[in-house]
């Protein structure tokens, strides 16, 4: 584009912009559209028929809504017409109830949205504010953030906006977390890219509809740098651990520093943003020190090892495995998957596919279309799935699926892995999971079941049990040799908090509290005897039945901010949990568990604990835990008063 173009005349940039509206509208959502019309013009004939959106897999954008082709360009030219009238000022949006929210997305999808939905919808649109209103808090008052992952920056964003004295402690050199540190070959998201941001700063210019790992960590990082959030965080610093001292109601916080110097800081709420996925569990194989090659996880990658005409050795076929795999196949000269499980995975038709310039054109410039285009995939990815999870007592088949509709499931995954497979019938009993979909963290095809046809790609499925200098062994005898080693073997899931040392009122240590893998918290956020601690992103806050972490941990931050809100406003020096309300919704929680897919013991999984209690899942629709996490209630809650002086 021209330089006159740039600088020209408002009707020069008018011509401009309306040309680029006009073909960036030929690539248009068509469904998301029709929301985005009957919004701008209070006219909801764009939802009824004709132009009503014929129902489409849910799994698919169903970008032409089904549409013959001249209600398509109807559809576009009004969009155009109401686009550019906004612009100029002819045409002011009104505003739309909750009720009307549900009841428009309701029409779009082709199936029933209950209107209870509605105000958390409209949370999402934009249409009604998370924000809490926080009161000037008094002299002294702060709080102290663990972790820069994705939960770690929301807290810090609204922290800094509510005006509250804030340090964030990360132990890496950079912000992002997960998306910092795994940098394997593949890595990418497997939520909707257009669900994994904030909804009170969405990312409209993914160039992916499930993107990579550089643009995830780009998003985090333009987040922090436009809120200004670096001169408020140690970088290269890691907490060691954390003392509740009940005498000035503070905690102390001890922090390793980048010269390994051991400091002491103190802060009036803590509040943990470390995740589950930051400490890689690597098994304790015999002989691995033995190995004379690298040895990687997919969560410490190092970029300095060749892959290329190597032959690679892969441990475990969990999630990054299914990235990694199909990613280096070409490359190395052979690669042999040691499989302990069988995984389902999803075909999600936008897996692959690029968002095109005019889609993000749309999301930019065209209101309320990101918006309306997240509460579709919000839908279609989260809780339309969560009945297909919940057990039919009565069903026959418990040994395959759980409920009718989880068969149906069964069936439609398993033709897909053996249409994949194709004439290689010899690996359809090592790729076809015998237990429940869902039972395990569903995954999405990376073109997984495709490489495992390869003439140069071996499925082992019997277990290593030991290496040696070359070669690595199972349990069966069998000798492969390798040339590189990489574990794709998750982390340590179940040790929330580790390796951090906190020990809360009277001198109670919250790893012998829980035990070693046995994490409870209220709401997943807070824990008795350890008063002003907010944990996020913490134990059964895990949604399996899919969506997205980012908008669990907006509703966490919200309820947290209503504590601290609660702290400045009512002269109380600390909250702590009752033990009532925190065992009754223990009891909720785990009878929710054991009426769903993640108590179904037909396969290992890390969701569940050695005793069996499921750790991470959350039984909940979004529904329930926006509903949960919506009010914090002084009621449920111990308090100590502020001490007079510090």
């Amino acid at each position: 584009m021209s330089e006159s173009v740039l600088t020209g005349t408002p009707a020069t940039l008018a011509t401009v912009e309306d040309h680029q509206l006009r073909l960036a509208l030929e690539d248009a959502n068509l469904p998301t559209l029709m929301l985005v019309l009957a919004h701008l013009t209070g006219d909801t004939k764009w939802l009824h028929e004709p132009y009503t959106p014929r129902k489409g897999n849910p799994l698919d954008d169903n970008d032409s809504a089904g549409l013959p082709a001249e209600l398509g360009d109807e559809v576009r030219a009004a969009a155009y017409d109401a686009v550019t009238a906004v612009r100029e000022g002819r045409l002011v949006p009104g505003d739309l109830t909750p009720e009307q929210v549900a009841e428009y997305l309701e029409i779009a999808l082709g199936e029933e949205v209950p209107r209870s939905y509605g105000p958390l919808l409209s949370e999402e649109l934009g249409l009604l504010s998370r924000d809490v209103d926080v009161h000037e808090p008094p002299s002294g008052f702060s709080a102290l953030v663990v972790g820069t992952g994705m939960s770690g920056l929301c807290a810090a964003i609204k922290l800094q906006e509510a005006g509250i004295d804030y340090t964030v402690i990360e132990k890496d050199p950079d912000v992002g977390g997960a998306w910092l540190e795994n940098v394997y070959p593949g890595c990418g998201v497997d939520t909707p890219s257009h669900l994994y941001s904030f909804s009170f700063d969405p990312n409209t210019r993914w160039s992916r509809y499930f993107a990579k790992r550089d643009e995830l960590h780009s998003y985090f990082a333009r987040l922090t740098d436009e809120n200004d959030l670096r001169k408020n965080i140690r970088f290269n610093t890691e907490v060691l651990g954390a003392v509740f001292d009940e005498e000035s109601n503070l905690w102390r916080v001890t922090i390793r520093n980048p010269d390994s110097s051991i400091e002491e800081l103190t802060t009036t709420v803590l509040i943990t943003a470390v995740g589950m996925v930051n400490r890689p569990s690597i098994p304790a194989l015999a002989g691995l020190d033995t190995f004379d090659g690298p040895t990687l996880h997919t969560a410490a990658w190092d970029q300095s090892v060749e892959i290329a005409g190597k032959r690679v050795a892969v441990v475990g076929t969990g999630a990054s495995a299914m990235q990694l795999v199909p990613s280096i196949a070409d490359e190395a000269e052979r690669v042999l998957v040691f499989q302990r499980s069988k995984q389902w995975a999803l075909p999600h038709p936008n897996y692959q596919r690029d968002v095109s310039e005019g889609v993000r054109h749309l999301m930019d410039h065209v209101p309320y279309y990101s918006g309306w285009y997240r509460l579709r995939a919000f839908w279609n990815f989260s809780d339309r799935l969560h009945a297909d999870l919940q057990i039919d007592p009565t069903w026959e088949h418990p040994e395959r699926a759980i409920n009718a509709a989880n068969d149906r499931h069964r069936i439609f995954l398993t033709k897909y892995i053996t249409d994949q497979l194709g004439d290689r019938t010899d690996l359809i009993d090592a790729c076809v999971p015998d237990y429940p979909p869902y039972s395990k963290r569903a995954l999405l095809d990376n073109g997984w079941f495709a490489t495992m046809t390869r003439d140069d790609v071996d499925l082992i499925t019997d277990a290593v049990a030991e290496i040696r200098e070359h070669s690595l062994v199972t349990r069966g005898g069998e000798e492969y040799d390798a040339d590189v080693i990489v574990f794709a073997t998750g982390f340590k899931i179940l040790q929330f908090l580790a390796p951090m040392e906190i020990i809360g009122k009277g001198g109670v240590v919250l790893r012998e509290q829980w035990g070693d893998d046995d994490a409870r918290a209220y709401l997943g956020i807070t824990v008795p005897n350890f008063p002003n601690l907010f944990v996020l992103n913490g134990p059964n806050t895990n949604a399996g039945h899919g969506g997205s972490a980012v908008i669990a941990a907006e509703f966490q931050v919200r309820y947290i901010m209503q504590a601290i809100d609660h702290l400045v406003t009512h002269d109380v020096g600390s909250v702590e949990i009752r033990q009532e309300p925190y065992e009754q919704y223990n009891r909720e929680l785990d009878d929710a568990l054991g009426h769903s897919i993640w108590a179904h013991h037909g396969t290992t999984t890390y969701h569940r604990n050695a005793a069996g209690r499921v750790v991470v899942s959350s039984p909940w629709k979004y529904l329930d835990y926006w509903k949960r996490t919506l009010n914090f209630d002084p009621s449920e809650y111990e308090e100590r008063p502020a001490p007079t002086s510090v």
